[in-house]
């Protein structure tokens, strides 16, 4: 067995259940994890992961294993561990230290367990084990070919460490790759954000005016599910361009102290501190819903909720009320943080497939090039990207059309005009 710590191993058959579930709606990952078995492109590669220890990110690390690589997985959350599937992993040789409900001691003792094995790949999802090697083990930072990067949250953490000159060793931002962003952040967090909302509640949303702060990809998915069940979108933005594409879209848009008033259930997608704040809180209806999307949960300012209530109390499994001095009652869910992965399964693994093909290619792609990059932010490869639109493809027995020589030359040539 190998070194671990997870809260159970008895929950191993049921984690098992769980894994089988996600290998077959992933069949991108699956087609991987065959040419991985034949070529073992990872062969001997310690490879450090800090990701969600959940049923799909359990398929990636078989994979890589498959590959030939020795995997040491931490949570990159402290609530988003699937206990069961964190004892599955240890059964299959995985160095696994997570389990669900970490205090901040714990989340980081598990990301210096992971550092320990001296990775020579880490995969992250939000920096925090990127930024951990940095800032407390510089001796392990040489031996480190490339890091792969998950979330929006987590690139711009190390674009700002790229822009300080203290990036150590190259980055892929797998979260910039279209097959990532477009599907994960739009369809995958749409989708899994109801779903943890109406777990957590069983609100109905049609009819309710639903505030989603934030237009990014993540904030462009949520706000097109919550339209689709119904409810009256209205989207807060700082970016105004992203600001003008949901009024084209056909929200209501609006500064967060007018939402604030109107809201019936907030939703942050921002990945920026003290977006929601007492300023807001303080100009809420009487059962107002909050819940976060973001990495962190930083965006909806817990401080000042605690400051303004006179009391709090657990009212359902995912759900405080955190009561006024007015007798309001605005309601927090999964502690405020990620609402899809507390709340519910987080993304489906239909569109994980594509997320973390890239995770297995851009790994293979960073092994073939070692010494060749620098110690920057990169861009997934176009190659990776392609590929794994055409693998999906396949898989859902789509076809399309090629173009033909001659459409090839009139497309890259100037000469041809009117």
């Amino acid at each position: 067995m190998p070194d671990y710590r997870v809260r159970d191993l008895d929950l191993a058959p049921e984690g098992r259940k769980l894994i089988s579930w996600a290998e077959a709606h992933m069949p991108v990952l699956m087609r991987i994890r065959k040419r991985f078995a034949k070529e073992r492109p990872l062969e001997g590669l310690r490879i450090g992961c800090c990701l969600h220890v959940t049923k799909e990110t359990a398929v990636l690390v078989r994979t890589l294993m498959a590959g030939g690589a020795e995997v040491a997985l931490c949570g990159s959350n402290p609530l988003s561990t699937n206990d069961a599937v964190a004892a599955a992993l240890v059964e299959d040789d995985v160095h696994v230290f997570a389990w669900r409900g970490l205090s901040r001691d714990e989340y980081y003792w598990c990301i210096e367990q992971v550092i320990e094995h001296g990775p020579r790949l880490v995969h992250d999802d939000g920096a925090d084990l990127i930024a951990t090697l940095h800032e407390r083990h510089k001796e392990f930072l040489g031996q480190v070919v490339c890091g792969f990067e998950e979330t929006t949250t987590g690139v711009i953490r190390l674009k700002a460490m790229e822009r300080e000159g203290v990036l150590a060793f190259p980055i892929i931002a797998v979260n910039e790759a279209r097959t990532k962003r477009m599907f994960d952040n739009r369809y995958g967090t749409g989708q899994s954000v109801m779903d943890g909302l109406v777990r957590a509640t069983n609100v109905l949303l049609a009819g309710k005016t639903v505030v989603v702060c934030g237009y990014g990809w993540c904030g462009r998915g949520i706000a097109m599910r919550a339209r689709g069940m119904g409810a009256h979108v209205v989207v807060c933005e700082v970016d105004p361009v992203k600001a003008l594409e949901a009024v084209m879209d056909g929200y209501q848009v609006m500064p967060l102290s007018e939402a604030a008033r109107v809201g019936d259930i907030f939703i942050t997608a921002t990945g920026c501190e003290k977006v929601i704040r007492r300023e807001h809180m303080e100009l809420m209806k009487d059962g107002a819903i909050l819940a976060n999307a973001g990495h962190f949960n930083v965006e909806i300012w817990l401080p000042d909720l605690d400051e303004l209530a006179v009391r709090k109390e657990r009212v359902r499994p995912c759900v405080e009320a955190y009561v006024l001095p007015d007798g309001r009652r605005l309601y927090l869910l999964g502690e405020g943080r990620l609402v899809n992965l507390v709340c519910a399964d987080g993304h489906p693994p239909d569109v994980m497939d594509m997320s973390f093909a890239n995770q297995a290619l851009c790994a293979e792609y960073a092994v073939r090039h070692e010494g060749e990059l620098e110690p920057r932010v990169y861009l997934v490869p176009e190659e990776v990207d392609m590929a794994v639109a055409r693998l999906k493809l396949e898989a859902l027995g789509v076809r399309i059309d090629e173009l033909t020589p001659e459409q090839e030359a009139y497309l890259a040539s100037w000469r041809l005009g009117t």
